[in-house]
């Protein structure tokens, strides 16, 4: 597979990879041993950053589109992530709170939806 899909599937900004895991092709074996028995650089990456979009967004507890909302754009490292937890900056915690929303929505939904169908059995 690519390096960026790898990346991906390992949770790691792509451009804070090693060349050698750039520049090169990973297989599902490899995908597996990375996961397994991560090497240093990925544990290293994976505790302190950059952190890609998603991995930004779910430690802040937003969407990936809140981050943009928020002024977001670039990966961000532990560090600046635990800065704008203890900031506080109002964009949070109004993305903050929209989550929260949608996750209440998306659990009435599920729960509205178990109850129909446990009534059409």
């Amino acid at each position: 597979m690519k390096p960026a899909t790898a990346a991906k599937k390992l949770g790691v900004y792509l451009d804070a990879t090693p060349d050698a895991f750039r520049e090169g092709v990973v297989s599902r074996a490899e995908l597996n041993a990375l996961q397994a028995d991560p090497p240093q650089w990925l544990r290293d990456l994976r505790r302190d950053g950059p952190h890609p979009r998603p991995v930004v967004a779910a430690k802040l507890g937003v969407s990936i589109a809140g981050l943009a909302r928020g002024g977001v754009t670039e990966p961000l490292t532990t560090e600046a992530i635990e800065a704008l937890k203890q900031e506080r900056p109002e964009w949070l915690e109004r993305e903050r709170a929209t989550q929260a929303e949608v996750r209440k929505e998306t659990e009435r939904i599920k729960k509205r939806d178990a109850e129909r169908a446990e009534r059409d059995d």
